[in-house]
């Protein structure tokens, strides 16, 4: 156990952000996405919601500026409560973020470092944030 690390952040999560890089990007997956499929790394943290991983993480890395956070557009386009919980976890507003097709989200989760799959229940409950420059 380590002192002042969210206890959500497991040992292993800790090694795979560590070694990410500036912009490398990270998946938190809702349990509906197809998080085997997608991931070369793959972390998972059952019982969790994604805005509860969203926020530890977030306790660790930095945001990268351009995108800062990538969420996928619902199917009707409305912005759904799981959302604007994930961009009040990441720390970042509506205009902040960039809002992806489904299909075209899954093309840019599959470039991504990491993939942490949830036990989020909610549909459209997924976020990629890219790291940024730790100082």
């Amino acid at each position: 156990m380590l002192t002042g690390i969210d206890p959500l952040l497991t040992g292993e999560l800790l090694w795979h952000l560590d070694a990410m890089g500036h912009s490398d990007g990270v998946v938190i997956a809702d349990a509906h996405f197809p998080a085997a499929r997608v991931a070369t790394r793959l972390v998972t943290l059952p019982g969790t919601t994604t805005p509860q991983v969203l926020a530890a993480i977030r306790t660790v890395i930095p945001l990268d500026d351009a995108p800062g956070l990538d969420l996928m557009t619902s199917a009707d386009g409305t912005v759904l409560d799981v959302q604007r919980e994930l961009m009040d976890a990441a720390g970042v507003t509506e205009e902040g973020t960039r809002f992806v097709d489904r299909f075209e989200y899954y093309d840019i989760a599959e470039k991504a470092f990491l993939v942490v799959r949830t036990g989020e229940t909610r549909k459209y409950g997924n976020a990629l944030l890219r790291k940024g420059l730790v100082l």
